[in-house]
């Protein structure tokens, strides 16, 4: 007869991310190019010896604990996002977070590894990762084992529609005294995010309601139009 264990798992590694909230992360890694992050890896395993060789990837397998809902309960059933929220399928079919080990997957493109004040980072690009997102194992992707051409994709077999986006005058300006400021194109961050509509299914539907989205130091405010996204403006979470 099988016996069954519990396992505990150490956090090797910390994320920083430009999502300082759940609200707006992108529901797949690689939708929004150009979010921003670095894994820091923690003791003992904080050594460049751990890393070596991965530099000639160019995608990893990141896995992590989705520590925002630790203090939410597993469902049998969840409504996917894809399915607009109206049909239930079962947790094991789906990505959700509310699951019953919060362990999340995603293949991330792999940036530069380096060391920095005695500190060991990883920078990741296209990343669906929650800042301080704890990280329990690396791995590189392998496209001849881990990208299957035959595959099928269920109810989810190819990313959901974009909408369009605009800026109005001020938050345009704004955009571009942040660059300007901080050397990050925030504007493109914030289409890539805002195009994937990120208003949870039951609020789909609602026009001109404003919604927050934090990214960096900054709140983005923005509205769903009838047929498009508008970005409001920006509001710095430092001095507000």
């Amino acid at each position: 007869m099988s016996s069954f264990r519990n396992f505990t798992f150490s956090t090797i590694g910390i994320t920083h991310s430009c999502y300082k909230e759940k609200f707006g992360i992108p529901r797949q890694p690689g939708l929004v190019s150009e979010a921003t992050a670095r894994i820091e890896l923690i003791a003992p395993y904080n050594r460049l010896d751990t890393l070596d060789g991965l530099e000639q990837f160019s995608h990893i397998w990141v896995q992590f604990i989705f520590h925002a809902c630790l203090n939410e309960k597993w469902k049998a059933k969840v409504r996917p996002p894809r399915l607009g929220g109206k049909e239930k399928l079962g947790v094991f079919a789906t990505r959700s977070t509310h699951r019953p080990n919060p362990i999340g997957l995603s293949v991330i493109k792999l940036g530069k590894i380096y060391q920095e004040e005695k500190k060991v980072f990883i920078d990741l690009h296209g990343a669906d990762l929650l800042d301080g997102t704890p990280i329990i194992d690396i791995k590189p992707y392998l496209p001849y084992a881990d990208s299957l051409a035959n595959a099928q994709g269920g109810f989810a077999p190819s990313p959901s529609p974009v909408m369009d986006v605009c800026f109005s005058p001020l938050a345009n300006q704004q955009c571009q005294d942040y660059k300007a400021l901080h050397n990050r194109d925030i504007a493109s961050l914030i289409k890539q995010i805002v195009q994937q509509d990120p208003r949870p299914s039951y609020l789909v539907g609602q026009v001109d309601r404003e919604h927050g989205t934090t990214v960096w130091d900054i709140n983005v405010k923005w509205c769903a139009r009838d047929d498009h996204m508008e970005i409001l403006y920006l509001e710095n979470m430092e001095t507000s």
